[in-house]
């Protein structure tokens, strides 16, 4: 018994809620993506109670080919170290304006693998033979990231692990989730550097 109005304001506390902020730091060949620190103000008895939170930090050397991960798993911080994702992009010719802007298109597609094929039909077998299985898994499908990037900021960074192109990703999708840039600072006057992270156990 809702009237549109407020399935409107209902849809958009949902964005809201879901929706996360991120900062890209980088310069020419790194760059570390972390969550914003939020503040979690809570409602106790007396005084206010703030609490931190901070989603770890992704880096990455185009140069060295690398990425480090500060990573959170069940209470224990661990530092994971990997080659960089190898994309392979095709460029499209359309072209958008985000902010003050020109991007051009880019779109790379990661194919079912082998294993989840194979994974998707062993649960099927054990699903007609009517034994239980705790999770159910859809069919295996093809996912297409297509991002937006500009040559006009000449760096090969993005959100994510995404990276590579003659110019910065500002925008990027993988069908369901969208990461967009917002606001870009380019030589600030508080300088920011570019650390790698080096906190938790490798």
């Amino acid at each position: 018994g809702m009237t549109p109005e407020m399935e409107k304001q209902l849809e958009e506390k949902m964005i809201k809620a879901f929706e996360k902020t991120y900062i890209l730091d980088f310069n020419k060949t790194e760059s570390v993506f972390t969550e914003e620190v939020k503040l979690d103000v809570g409602k106790p008895t007396s005084g206010i109670a703030v609490k931190m939170s901070n989603a770890g930090k992704k880096y990455k050397n185009t140069k060295e080919k690398i990425e480090i991960s500060e990573e959170d798993g069940l209470g224990k911080e661990f530092l994971v170290t990997d080659s960089l994702k190898k994309w392979d992009w095709k460029l499209e010719n359309e072209t958008k304006k985000i902010g003050n802007y020109v991007c051009h298109k880019a779109v790379a597609v990661i194919p079912v693998t082998a294993e989840e094929i194979a994974e998707y039909e062993a649960q099927k077998k054990e699903k007609s033979e009517g034994k239980t299985t705790f999770f159910s898994m859809s069919e295996p499908k093809e996912e297409i990231i297509t991002v937006w990037y500009t040559p006009e900021i000449p760096v090969s960074h993005g959100p994510e692990n995404y990276w590579g192109l003659p110019g910065l990703i500002l925008e990027a999708s993988n069908g369901s989730t969208v990461f967009l840039c917002s606001k870009i600072v380019l030589n600030p006057k508080q300088k920011s550097t570019v650390k790698r992270p080096t906190k938790g156990k490798k």
